[in-house]
């Protein structure tokens, strides 16, 4: 398919952790507003725009804008800065990593994330453990006056990466979720003709509990609910192949289980028969841990039928995530097939 990968490279480097989603938020506005009949922001901060439709089947998208991130909860009388994650890391991928702080006061500060440690010539052996998150400060390379005069205690703190293609994958920091908005956003610039109501939400907050989504499928009440989200490729040194969850290359992943929600069978179905029929590549993805927008969907008001299309992404939660053009474009390709058909069936989870 013919996507916009320049709008993925957009998306993947603005900033935007939990609560300070402002950044990304614009980029996601400039695209989503033009491919929608009807947008508006509500109270938590979810972009959301409606492609009308003409029957009454109202169907949710939701991808979130958030990625992992810090806050600054603490600046010392050396100027260092101490941290609080928002959303969850491995502190064994931060060490040595470079960070943006983003002050009240003009363009972002770069800043080494380093370990409160002795350097390693000066380590015993019995005094190397496993870094914990509070053991990490950044260092902005300047007098400790200057950094209290252009930081405060809540500024947001985002990992330093940019955006790269390598040969038929992408690598970035924030793949998750941004290139579930990518898809989202995709579909619904080649979606042609559809009969159901399309309303196209992204989400605030989801790395701190799914809030915006919930916010969200609240007061717009649809009658499906469809997550947008990466998951776990597993296919690397170190991961046995019955704990892959998924492969990269292989796919757009249907999810059959996380621990925020147990998907639609029937909504599960229509998709596997779309994929089957259209040639669309697809594997079945159980997630032991984690969950998506989905789960807050479900359970919106009555509880509607929801299901996550996943992108299958190597080295979740680092700086450097991966995912593969084809499992991106196969993704799109379902999402715009479904959404051009998701009129014609009812997701009773019962045959009788």
């Amino acid at each position: 398919m013919d996507l916009d990968w320049e709008l993925l490279r957009r998306l993947c480097e603005a900033p935007g952790i939990p609560g300070h989603e402002e950044r990304i938020a614009g980029v996601v506005r400039a695209a989503l507003q033009p491919l929608v009949d009807e947008f508006h922001v509500d109270a938590m901060g979810n972009l959301i725009g409606r492609r009308r439709g003409r029957s009454d089947r109202r169907v949710m998208l939701a991808a979130h804008m958030d990625e992992i991130g810090f806050l600054v909860r603490h600046i010392d009388e050396q100027g260092f800065l101490r941290l609080q994650p928002v959303g969850g890391f491995d502190a064994r991928v931060l060490v040595a990593q470079r960070v943006h702080v983003w002050s009240r006061t003009g363009d972002p500060l770069l800043g080494a994330l380093q370990l409160a440690t002795k350097p390693i010539h000066l380590l015993a052996q019995e005094e190397r453990k496993a870094p914990t998150v509070e053991d990490l400060y950044v260092d902005l390379g300047l007098p400790a006056d200057e950094v209290r005069a252009r930081v405060e205690i809540g500024d947001m703190v985002t990992l330093g990466r940019d955006f790269a293609r390598l040969g038929p994958t992408v690598l970035s920091k924030a793949l998750d979720d941004r290139v579930g908005l990518f898809v989202m956003l995709e579909s619904l610039r080649h979606l042609e003709h559809h009969e159901a109501d399309i309303v196209a939400v992204a989400t605030v907050q989801e790395e701190v509990g799914l809030r915006g989504a919930q916010a969200a499928a609240f007061g717009l009440e649809p009658h499906v609910g469809i997550a947008l989200d990466v998951t776990i490729a597993g296919d690397v040194p170190g991961i046995d192949p019955k704990d892959r969850v998924t492969s990269l290359g292989a796919g757009v992943a249907l999810k059959v289980f996380d621990t925020s929600h147990l998907p639609s069978r029937p909504l599960l179905q229509h998709l596997r028969e779309i994929a089957e029929r259209e040639g669309i590549r697809y594997q079945l993805e159980v997630l032991p841990r984690g969950g998506t927008d989905a789960g807050a969907l479900q359970r919106a008001r009555a509880g509607i039928p929801v299901v996550t299309l996943s992108i299958p992404t190597r080295h979740v939660h680092t700086v450097n995530e991966m995912a593969h053009i084809e499992d991106i474009a196969a993704a799109v390709q379902l999402l715009t097939r479904y959404l051009a058909e998701a009129h014609e069936r009812s997701y009773h989870p019962y045959a009788w």
